[in-house]
């Protein structure tokens, strides 16, 4: 028992280490993280304002798209900025408290992202399977209750696996090979047998998660079926193209997830480790703006309206 509270009082901080040796290769990455995020930022941020203050964006899907953006910026927002700091500064360390909190944070807006992926499938299902009853479905207080639900759920998403990550008394180096906290690599600095309880958590959360997936999969067999009766190409083009951005977010935030966390639990190199995360991390919250502004003609007709307005008062 002495030799456990021991080991738990060594733990005042960790070191992230997921970046590569060498003070130059550091920069690059902290560079590269940084274009990353500032593109993430200014493209959330754009999607956020033209939501907001066009009257022409005021529906459920650009409602859902809001929230969408806001998820991401918060998202990369937790692990970049630390990222960027510890490298340009050479400090790798990041308190107990704040390694907590970032995997807390990380898992719940993680887990509010996929949630609220579910809300907007089930959108695009009203809103073309049920296209006389939309309206009605889809009311303003639905919406907001929907989107509450999708924040509560990956709360307490991320509670639970912050308690059963930090339930737990970790043995060895302090060492963390990733560039923010992350639970398999902290499930790898655990005492051993002393993991079930956040195993188990994940396993419930794959459950739950795949169950949410099957839902998001059942909504796309009605809406293809639907598709494939509308008796014109241009209608059925037509009718896709609106699910195509959606669709396009799902698999990026799926594929992302998976192929990070295959990283995370295989025994691979530093680098690809990196490039896992990064892949993760950075991408979705980076390219969400860009796959749901530039295929929508609604978003770059409000963008041009608002540079216009600005232009006339400049001139």
């Amino acid at each position: 028992m002495t030799e456990r509270v021991m080991n738990m009082t060594k733990y005042m901080e960790f070191l992230l280490m997921g970046f590569p040796d060498g003070q130059v290769l550091q920069t690059l990455c902290a560079t590269l993280f940084l274009l990353f995020y500032m593109a993430a930022l200014m493209g959330n941020l754009l999607i956020i304002i033209l939501t907001t203050i066009d009257q022409h964006l005021q529906s459920p899907m650009y409602f859902f798209l809001k929230n969408l953006s806001l998820i991401d910026i918060c998202y990369i927002s937790v692990t970049v900025p630390k990222s960027i700091m510890n490298s340009m500064i050479n400090i790798h360390s990041i308190s107990f408290l704040g390694c907590i909190l970032q995997v807390f944070c990380v898992i719940f807006l993680g887990g509010s992202e996929f949630a609220l992926l579910l809300v907007m499938s089930y959108d695009r299902y009203a809103a073309i399977c049920l296209p006389l009853y939309y309206e009605t479905i889809m009311n303003r207080a639905a919406c907001v209750q929907m989107v509450a639900a999708a924040w509560l759920s990956g709360c307490v998403y991320g509670s639970l696996h912050a308690a059963g990550t930090f339930s737990v008394h970790f043995c060895g180096p302090n060492i963390i090979h990733q560039f923010f906290c992350d639970i398999p690599s902290l499930l790898m600095l655990t005492c051993s047998g002393e993991q079930i309880l956040e195993y188990v958590f994940i396993i419930i959360s794959c459950c739950f998660a795949f169950l949410c997936f099957m839902l998001m999969v059942f909504s796309y067999v009605h809406i293809f079926n639907v598709i494939l009766r509308i008796p014109s190409v241009q209608g059925r083009f037509k009718t896709f193209s609106t699910c195509m951005p959606h669709l396009t977010v799902v698999t990026l935030f799926l594929s992302s997830g998976f192929i990070a966390y295959l990283g995370s639990t295989s025994k691979s190199t530093s680098s690809l480790n990196l490039f896992m995360s990064m892949f993760y991390s950075l991408l979705p919250p980076s390219l969400n703006p860009v796959i749901y502004s530039l295929r929508n003609r609604d978003m770059k007709v409000a963008l041009c309206s608002i540079l216009g307005d600005k232009m006339t008062m400049n001139l």
